[in-house]
């Protein structure tokens, strides 16, 4: 019986891995977003899909590249007390 289980667990996952890649449609009836009010045109599927500079900005890690020494930063204040 248990392997009757992993077969079936396997073979469920073959079967749900194999979709077929195929561009984005809207659904059948239903036609793409409207244009943005200020927008020239109508985005297409790969305008929506990726994303913009606001909503994935670029990281910055390493604030200083050099060794440099830094400005004072007025509100580093010692804890009260």
């Amino acid at each position: 019986m248990n392997f009757k289980a992993v077969t079936l667990a396997a073979l469920s996952l073959t079967l749900a891995s194999c979709g077929a890649r195929e561009a984005l449609q809207p659904a059948p009836g239903e036609g793409m977003p409207v244009a943005p009010a200020m927008a020239r045109g109508e985005p297409t599927t790969d305008d929506l899909l990726s994303p913009s500079a606001e909503q994935r900005p670029e990281r910055v890690d390493e604030l200083l590249r050099r060794s440099e020494e830094r400005e004072d930063d007025p509100f580093d204040l010692p804890p009260p007390g």
